[in-house]
């Protein structure tokens, strides 16, 4: 499933102005009940909590492995990762200094459970997750 990763990674190299990739590193911790909202079966529920964060360049990153192995490297404590993209402009990346607010909002969404739609999941094996707030 590491396909999508790199899928990811070649459209942000593709986007008319450069990319700079946000990474929340994530623990969860399933509850004991299913999701009683929609009774679908396997849909479980349970808390996020963020553990670290990391921005890079698309062209920093080849394949989701090499990133799974650099966040294990901090913390092994987790079981998702939350991604999303920082346009530049006029040509020019985003720096990092500009990315931690971004990162800092990232967190604070993921903490408040605020609707967290709009972040790419993994999965540490790379397959992608789709995640309600209830």
């Amino acid at each position: 499933m590491s396909k999508m990763f790199g899928e990811l990674i070649k459209m942000a190299l593709q986007q008319e102005q450069p990319q700079r990739l946000l990474f929340l590193f994530a623990k969860a911790e399933s509850g004991d009940e299913t999701n009683t909202a929609g009774l679908v079966k396997g849909h479980k529920s349970g808390t996020i909590e963020p553990r670290m964060c990391v921005d890079k360049l698309p062209s920093e990153l080849s394949k989701y492995s090499d990133l799974v192995k650099e966040a294990d490297s901090v913390a092994k404590d987790w079981n998702f990762v939350f991604i999303a993209g920082l346009s530049g402009q006029d040509g020019v990346a985003p720096s990092t200094e500009m990315a931690e607010q971004y990162l800092n909002k990232m967190t604070n969404d993921l903490s408040a459970g605020q609707n967290i739609a709009q972040y790419v999941v993994f999965d540490r094996e790379g397959k992608p997750i789709e995640m309600m707030v209830s």
